[in-house]
């Protein structure tokens, strides 16, 4: 079988059918498969594949919870050479966030706690990277994606597409997110059930930094302190990415923030390779 990808004329390709191969058969001759039960795995892929649509994307949440996703980030960032490190994309990043200008609010709602979200982009020498491309998505106080509220959320809230000062700076208005599961009434749900395991992601904010020269950097900054900080089902969390929430009750730095007291500062710098 293995035999028959020889003629791959790509041989990246040639290495990732090989090796893809080898290893499924292996896995079927050591656990012995019934019929029954190959079926109901195919009959599973394609029930994940049949919950995917524009908003939602049921086979990056699968690969989430098997913990593939975040392996795969960790292989390529294992030299970080000082850098902020990188989590998972999620299964959410499927509309454009729309441009703001610095200081904006990413909430149109306003249900949740005031929270100012602020920093720099540097580069690993410590110089500040001017005109860096910060794309930001998050969850509500509800534990919701806007996207997965239609009709309740506005489209693109807890979204923005922010840049850079020439010092590098950044700072944004939102809400404090909160924890929530991942959603469970499809296939991912079906595994999460059956295997006893619960659904729920710490609270985070969702990052995408980019900047001409340096590498594209996919990551969460998350609230220190909130539930499920050590066993979040996608197994994203990593030490480095934990900030802390501080709460302020000072109603002349609300002013100055454009929020109103009490609120909560974030404060969390980028590293770029």
């Amino acid at each position: 079988m293995v035999a028959s990808f020889a003629g791959t004329p790509d041989p990246r390709l040639r290495e990732l059918l090989t090796a893809l191969t080898r290893h499924l058969h292996a896995f079927v001759r050591e656990t012995e498969p019934t019929i029954a039960e190959w079926e109901y795995a195919i009959d599973f892929l394609t029930r994940t594949g049949q919950k995917c649509d524009d908003e939602r994307q049921e086979f990056i949440l699968l690969s989430d919870v098997l913990g593939i996703s975040m392996l795969v980030e960790t292989i390529n960032n294992r030299k970080s050479g000082g850098a902020t490190e990188s989590t998972v994309l999620g299964p959410f990043h499927v509309v454009p966030s729309p441009p703001r200008k610095l200081g904006d609010t990413i909430d149109f709602v306003g249900t949740g706690t005031p929270c100012v979200v602020r920093g720099r982009v540097l580069s690993t020498d410590g110089m500040p990277v001017p005109g860096a491309e910060l794309d930001v998505w998050q969850a509500n106080d509800q534990g919701f994606y806007d996207v997965q509220q239609p009709g309740v959320q506005p489209r693109a809230n807890g979204r923005g597409l922010f840049t850079a000062a020439a010092d590098g700076a950044y700072w944004f208005r939102t809400i404090v997110p909160s924890h929530y599961p991942i959603p469970v009434d499809g296939p991912v749900g079906t595994l999460l059930n059956a295997t006893r395991r619960h659904p729920y992601r710490p609270a985070h904010i969702h990052f995408i930094v980019r900047a001409p020269g340096h590498r594209t950097l996919t990551t969460h900054i998350f609230v220190a302190g909130s539930e499920y900080i050590e066993s979040d089902a996608v197994f994203a969390v990593k030490k480095s990415l934990i900030t802390e929430a501080t709460m302020t009750d000072d109603p002349e730095q609300a002013a100055q923030w454009g929020v109103h007291s009490p609120f909560v500062v974030m404060e969390f710098d980028f590293i770029l390779l």
